[in-house]
């Protein structure tokens, strides 16, 4: 495995900070402070080409792989989280139609979303009483003659009122014949479609600039060519993006990270007590070497996660394996940034308190920090 970048995965990753700090990062608290959805700030990463990084440039892509991608969402997420969430879920639905679509479903979508004349793609998988375990979704679809009918609900659905097109699981297989997740297809449903109801904005603690909405489906009557892929093949279709997604989190955490160490280093600098930086202090050293080491760690793992993907090498449970590390250790390392600012860092005024807020959430979305130890240990067993 050779991590060298190269000319493009450089250029990508240049292109990408200079944009994040350039434009992102001076938008960021206010984002975060109103809310906000960064619509103009997503165009101009569409322009740049990094909300479709892994799709082929026939299909208006970079087609520069996920390495490339996973260094773009470190940068994006080091300048706001909620813009880097937004750009993970689009590029990860952009991806899936890419590989499961059919040519007009792909000739349809995949330059939208590329573009920006999407503003964002959705992922609908979650129901109020199906995350972790899909097996149980309620939402159903049934044939009506050339049509499919869509009923139920999904819930936590990241960009659901501003996205374009959304990928969405739903029953279409009985209990009986087709149990757990057998019976489970995959549908391209666009906004604006009848019978699809937006619900209110989630009034989240962190990445409060990220859309995040519950949909219902009430006689939602899609054509039958919206659906994707196989027919009872929808959870495959799940576990392949969810793969993908979680090298993107992974990503996203790291960025979040790198902010929050970034800070408390310069901090450490300027902040005195005694008569001495705090950085001359053994406490606030050690706290920084540690954070130092983790993130070099995190980083390796995603890297070798994305590195196998770029390959067409298995690569479920190294994604895995970054996720829970790059996550959890992305908390450990905003919650000791909080610690070495002090009552500054509990307070708005400073970065600190908001990258702890936004970075929570990464232990819980594209599969919790339980799911990812059950895949691993279901490795480890054999």
């Amino acid at each position: 495995m050779d991590l060298t970048l190269d000319h493009t995965q450089a250029l990508i990753q240049k292109m990408a900070r200079e944009y994040a700090t350039r434009v992102i990062a001076p938008e960021a608290s206010a984002i975060d402070r109103e809310s906000r959805f960064p619509t103009s700030i997503l165009k101009g990463l569409a322009e740049l080409g990094l909300m479709a990084v892994g799709v082929s440039p026939e299909l208006g892509g970079s087609g520069a792989g996920t390495v490339a991608y996973a260094l773009a969402m470190q940068e994006v997420a080091r300048a706001c989280a909620s813009t880097a969430v937004t750009m993970a879920v689009t590029n990860m639905v952009g991806e899936v139609i890419a590989a499961f679509g059919t040519d007009a479903q792909k000739a349809r979508y995949n330059p939208k979303l590329a573009s920006g004349e999407y503003a964002a793609g959705a992922f609908a998988l979650s129901e109020p009483g199906a995350g972790s375990d899909p097996g149980v979704m309620a939402t159903t679809a049934r044939r009506d003659g050339d049509a499919w009918v869509i009923d139920g609900q999904k819930q936590w659905i990241t960009s659901g009122a501003h996205a374009g097109v959304m990928v969405v699981w739903a029953r279409t297989g009985d209990r009986e014949t087709f149990p757990g997740t057998r019976g489970v297809s995959c549908f391209l449903v666009e906004s604006g479609t009848p019978g699809l109801l937006i619900g209110k904005a989630e009034d989240k603690m962190g990445i409060r600039g990220s859309n995040t909405v519950s949909l219902t489906f009430d006689a939602c009557r899609v054509p039958e060519s919206a659906l994707l892929g196989e027919l009872h093949g929808g959870f495959k279709i799940a576990m392949m993006a969810l793969d993908g997604g979680r090298i993107g989190i992974s990503s996203q955490a790291i960025g979040i990270a790198r902010a929050a160490l970034a800070e408390s280093v310069q901090y450490a600098h300027d902040r005195k007590q005694f008569d001495k930086p705090i950085a001359s202090f053994q406490a606030t050293q050690w706290k920084l070497a540690d954070m130092v080491t983790e993130l070099d760690a995190a980083h390796l793992l995603t890297m070798r996660a994305a590195w196998l993907k770029d390959n067409g090498r298995p690569f479920s449970r190294e994604a895995s394996m970054a996720k829970v590390f790059a996550t959890e250790m992305a908390n450990r390392i905003c919650n000791k940034a909080v610690q070495i600012h002090g009552g500054y860092g509990y307070i708005r005024e400073f970065a600190a308190e908001r990258h702890l807020r936004d970075v929570r959430v990464t232990m819980i979305y594209e599969g919790t920090s339980e799911i990812q130890r059950i895949v691993i240990a279901r490795s480890a067993l054999g």
